[in-house]
């Protein structure tokens, strides 16, 4: 977390393998994992109250990639 959550993005995109996403809500956070595959989960403490970055975490930590048509999306930012 940070102010906006913008800049950790960037930066943390800049590495190899890492697909980090901005979510400001309980459903970005899921289908940041369900459909990009985000291993990184970012949100910004002046977007966002504490019930829902817990509820974000939750979904983020939760929910599994679901693969298929969304794979090849994914091997394309390797």
């Amino acid at each position: 977390m940070c102010g906006s959550g913008i800049g950790m993005s960037i930066a943390a995109n800049r590495f190899n393998n890492v697909r980090a996403a901005l979510v400001h809500d309980e459903e970005a956070a899921c289908l940041a994992r369900q459909h990009n595959d985000a291993n990184v989960l970012v949100m910004g403490a002046r977007f966002i109250d504490a019930s829902v970055a817990e509820d974000c975490l939750f979904a983020f930590l939760t929910i599994p990639f679901e693969g298929g048509r969304h794979q090849r999306r994914i091997l394309k930012l390797s």
